[in-house]
């Protein structure tokens, strides 16, 4: 093989060292790389899977914290619809003691008023009676007998519309 310029045991001793070379590179040098390699491959699957993980529990964390907030305002709605209620029952209450008063002072003024009348009325009758008395003493001319004409004068007057006026107002 000298005409080519290529020596046989130059070849063979340079394919040995080749595959020797090959070998060491393939076993020290392939495989970590290899290794590393796979090892980087799985880190960054893992972080994708815990990426992924991460967002799915993201998402689930969002979507309960949504529920909790749409729950909190509908407590918060039937709170503010209690309250209106409880004020609305307040109110009434508060205007049916505010009339059972109003009602309880009218009935109250009008019997001091029906008294007040009653005694005023007596007044005038018991006035009326002495005037009559000192009267009919001053036209007869004697003295009468003061209460024995009074229970008179009282009587015809209980009789009288006068008296009957007095009572009915």
């Amino acid at each position: 093989m000298m005409g080519i310029g290529l020596d046989l045991a130059t070849f063979i001793g340079q394919l040995v060292s080749f595959l020797i070379l090959l070998g060491l590179l393939t076993y020290f040098g392939y495989k970590p790389v290899r290794r590393m390699l796979e090892e980087r491959s799985n880190r960054i699957r893992e972080s994708m899977e815990q990426a992924d993980a991460t967002r799915k529990e993201y998402e689930r964390a969002e979507t309960e914290a949504e529920r909790r907030i749409n729950r909190a305002r509908e407590e918060a709605r039937l709170i503010v619809v209690e309250a209106g209620k409880f004020r609305d029952k307040l109110m009434e209450e508060a205007r049916s003691e505010a009339r059972q008063e109003t009602h309880a002072i009218i009935d109250r003024t009008r019997a001091e008023l029906e008294q007040e009348r009653r005694e005023i009325a007596d007044e005038l009758r018991r006035e009326f009676a002495d005037a009559a008395v000192l009267a009919a003493g001053k036209i007869i001319g004697e003295s009468l007998d003061r209460e024995k004409h009074r229970k008179l004068i009282e009587q015809a007057l209980d009789e009288s519309a006068f008296s009957r006026e007095l009572e009915g107002h």
